[in-house]
């Protein structure tokens, strides 16, 4: 009998220990740091982050909030703590590649599971923990999002378009770009599109379309509870775009035109006075750094020899890569961009005075323009050449993608029950914004992947 008291003894303490470690808590506390926490008032100096498992439990100061035992601390003392960061306009299927038709044909079957998983985690040890990816094919944007979520990857939480709608497409485009055809059609992909966990529609060249059909993508997409995003090259892309109800207009575009003409001012403001009712802000994301820095990164093409890109990819794609940049100043992709240039401040001026909110996007993965490098980038010349104050530019890639993306109850801020997504970076952020070009902490979802500067890699493998 002794002997089978002892059995069931030793059975229900590991039970017992296996319950416990099952209800136990990774407890950590991010305490020292200014912390610049979304909402865009007056940062909390001296504060301390409670953090369990991957949710933020409580905000304070080393002064209100003492560390609870069994917290695990990480200083942040001397360091600036910020929501982790939005990329609102990501091409995870593209890697700075010059030729779109070659990297298509040779790419397409490495997409899942090199280049993407490859791109992702560029971004997030970038300090991006949440990405609007515009533009890829659907299957492997499927594959990937499903792997970040379930942890087998890392990389930013992904909110995901699958292929771009629109009138025409190009043979070679096929794989990530759906003609739509009529209003049944466009009912159908937008279904398909949803069905596959796709939260954004992504509209293009919608003056080409028929307007009943351009209308029924976005009143589909909008009773399904998705996003849609458009094209803003053209006047009659805005026109149009406004029209049919759009949420987001991507891009400074009209091209060399040096402004946005009267009329589509007129009915942008028109747009945005009716805010709730016409269904909550109109966003914006100009993606313009790429333009503006274009003729630097002629002059200086340095950074293009950085390794932060190369990380997860094979050598014969670096290789293919960089043969393809070269000789930056010759790219066909960039034969208008010096003239584009002389246009940025006044077209982001006249989109400020018509009160759109900004998200920062940058069009990442395009020619040159790496996952690790695009980010920071735009924020910088949002303040330092286009006049805009910091914490507006800090707010429009943290707080206002989480609203526009309908997450804000668990994105954007780093408050109280909100999602432990959080970065931080040595020195004066409000003061000097490229100091987010090196982001020194990087955790999402309570998970650090990197620092001290330095990727974590028993959390990134």
């Amino acid at each position: 009998m002794g002997y089978m008291v002892k059995i069931l003894c030793a059975i229900f303490i590991i039970l017992s220990a296996s319950i416990s470690g099952a209800y136990a808590q990774d407890r950590t506390a991010l305490v020292g740091g200014r912390l610049i926490d979304g909402f865009g008032f007056a940062p909390i100096q001296n504060s301390v982050i409670l953090i369990a498992d991957d949710t933020i439990v409580k905000v304070g100061t080393v002064d209100t909030l003492p560390v609870p035992d069994g917290y695990k601390i990480i200083s942040t003392d001397g360091m600036d703590v910020l929501p982790g960061l939005w990329e609102s306009h990501a091409h995870l299927m593209l890697s700075g590649h010059a030729d779109y038709p070659h990297w298509q044909a040779t790419y397409l079957d490495r997409l899942a599971d090199e280049i993407m998983p490859a791109t992702a985690s560029h971004l997030l040890l970038a300090g991006v923990t949440s990405a609007r990816d515009l533009g890829a094919p659907l299957e492997p944007s499927k594959s990937v999002k499903e792997r970040i979520d379930r942890g087998e990857i890392p990389g930013p939480r992904l909110f995901m378009s699958g292929p771009f709608l629109q009138a025409e497409v190009e043979d070679w485009q096929k794989a990530y770009r759906w003609p739509v055809r009529s209003v049944a059609d466009a009912r159908a992909k937008v279904a398909k599109l949803d069905d596959a966990g796709m939260v954004i529609v992504k509209l293009i060249d919608q003056d080409k379309l028929p307007l009943k059909v351009a209308k029924a993508i976005v009143d589909e997409a909008h009773a399904r509870g998705m996003k849609v995003v458009a094209h803003a090259h053209r006047p009659n892309e805005i026109r149009v775009g406004l029209e049919i109800g759009i949420d987001n207009f991507e891009h400074t575009g009209l091209t060399t035109a040096p402004e946005y003409p009267p009329d589509i001012m007129q009915a942008l403001k028109e747009r945005t006075a009716t805010g709730r009712i016409a269904g909550g802000p109109l966003y914006w994301t100009p993606t313009v750094e790429g333009l503006w820095n274009f003729d630097r990164t002629v002059a200086n093409p340095e950074k293009l020899d950085d390794d932060c890109w190369e990380r997860g990819l094979k050598e014969d794609t670096i290789a293919d890569i960089r043969a393809s940049i070269t000789n930056p100043g010759q790219l066909g992709y960039t034969r208008l961009t010096p003239l584009r240039k002389p246009t940025l401040k006044r077209k982001i001026a006249q989109l400020r005075e018509a009160g759109v909110v900004f998200l920062v996007g940058t069009d990442s993965g395009i020619p040159m323009k790496f996952h690790c490098q695009s980010t920071w980038n735009e924020m910088d010349v949002l303040v330092r050449v286009m006049g805009m104050p910091v914490m507006d530019v800090i707010r429009a890639a943290v707080y206002w993608p989480a609203v526009m993306m309908g997450v804000e109850d668990e994105l954007g801020t780093v408050s109280a029950g909100k999602k432990a997504d959080i970065i931080a970076v040595r020195g004066d952020v409000l003061e000097y914004i490229n100091l987010l070009q090196h982001v020194d902490f990087v955790m999402k979802g309570g998970v650090v992947y990197k620092q001290d500067g330095k990727p974590v890699e028993e959390n990134l493998n």
